[in-house]
């Protein structure tokens, strides 16, 4: 056998047992890639993804579309040929497998998460724009989970209104781990709380819920590996009553990261004239009730996906805008947006054509 021939056969064997060992070989990564990008003026599978009764609405044109990412699952084992390939496509990301389920967390786990952040993040999206509206709502702080086998456990239950702690009224979640942590470790604190079944039925009748009931729970010790602090082991949170429904219909999605088009959405529905002008604009990122945009995993592989739809405009998280704006896609505009204001003010010009005026992202912004 010539040499050339023998040195061609040994580098294709060799090159097929590397590939062989490579899909064999398992590395800690895990895959993004672009996901479904939906308008949240139009329909998704046969309906209408913002339903609003009880309150006039105007007829909406164009875009305003929420955007996803595609992910491996938790306990997929990606080989080493397909990290290979995803770090030299141009439309998927490698990343390491602890950066999308840290703490060894499930895909249970994070399933439950994400549909968590993402009924959280509808309801601030309504509360943010019926707040840009001027439209009332009425708010309290609820607890939000109880920890298993934690000093609250049997104690508080998840949806129970905290009105009190130790006496101090309750304004805010924060309040209440402010209120928690001035005992020591093994004090008492009182809550006085509205039990969860007890708002339900107040609120379905359109009424206050007066009666209240005092809980006395014995903190334990932080797992914090800094300075040990007195917990109850609950998270504590903020519920709503509105004055009239509005309904995001939206499947199999997750995260917090639609907020701040789903409010977007809900603002335009409420308003006369049109907000987009019949342009085609997609966006991301978090909404707290506030309005406040914040930033989001993830944002190479939505805007990819965003323009591959027909997106021409993209709302950027102010604190995502300069990883955006090292790959933007041809032909799309980033848009920074710092608030739901922000948002509102950049279509307004992009609707009246003024798309100079727009504030841009850059890699240094």
């Amino acid at each position: 056998m010539p040499r050339r021939t023998a040195t061609m056969l040994a580098s294709t064997l060799m090159l097929i047992a590397l590939l062989c060992a490579g899909v064999f070989i398992t590395v800690p990564y895990a895959e993004m890639s672009p996901g479904p990008t939906v308008n949240t003026l139009g329909n998704h599978d046969g309906e209408p993804v913002l339903q609003i009764n009880g309150r006039k609405t105007y007829p909406t044109t164009g875009h305003l579309n929420m955007t996803t990412v595609r992910v491996t699952s938790a306990d997929y084992n990606m080989n080493l040929v397909e990290a290979v390939y995803g770090w030299l496509a141009h439309d998927n990301k490698v990343v390491p497998h602890d950066t999308l389920y840290p703490d060894g967390k499930t895909e249970q786990q994070s399933t439950q998460e994400n549909a968590e952040e993402f009924s959280q993040s509808q309801e601030s999206a309504k509360v943010a724009a019926l707040d840009q509206l001027g439209i009332p709502v009425t708010s309290w702080v609820i607890v939000s989970t109880v920890v298993k086998d934690s000093p609250a456990e049997g104690k508080l239950h998840a949806g129970d209104v905290i009105k009190a702690v130790d006496g101090t009224t309750v304004k805010q979640p924060d309040d209440v781990a402010k209120l928690v942590t001035k005992h020591k470790p093994g004090e008492n604190v009182v809550f006085t709380i509205v039990p969860a079944k007890e708002q339900a039925a107040a609120v379905k009748a359109n009424k206050t819920a007066t009666a209240t009931k005092k809980i006395t729970i014995t903190t334990a010790t932080s797992d914090d590996s800094g300075a040990k602090r007195a917990i109850v082991g609950i998270s504590a949170g903020t519920d709503h009553t509105f004055p009239f429904t509005i309904d995001i219909k939206l499947a199999d999605v997750g995260g917090p990261s639609a907020g701040l088009m789903f409010a977007l959405g809900i603002y335009d529905k409420l308003t006369p004239g049109d907000l987009t002008g019949g342009k085609f604009v997609a966006g991301t990122g978090t909404i707290d009730d506030d309005g406040k945009v914040g930033p989001i995993g993830g944002i190479s592989m939505k805007t990819v996906g965003a323009r591959s739809k027909g997106a021409k405009y993209f709302l950027t998280p102010a604190e995502n805008c300069a990883e955006a704006a090292k790959d933007t896609p041809s032909g799309l505009q980033l848009v920074k947006v710092n608030t739901i204001k922000d948002a509102i003010s950049s279509l307004k010009l992009i609707n009246s054509g003024k798309t100079v005026d727009l504030p841009k992202c850059s890699t240094k912004s």
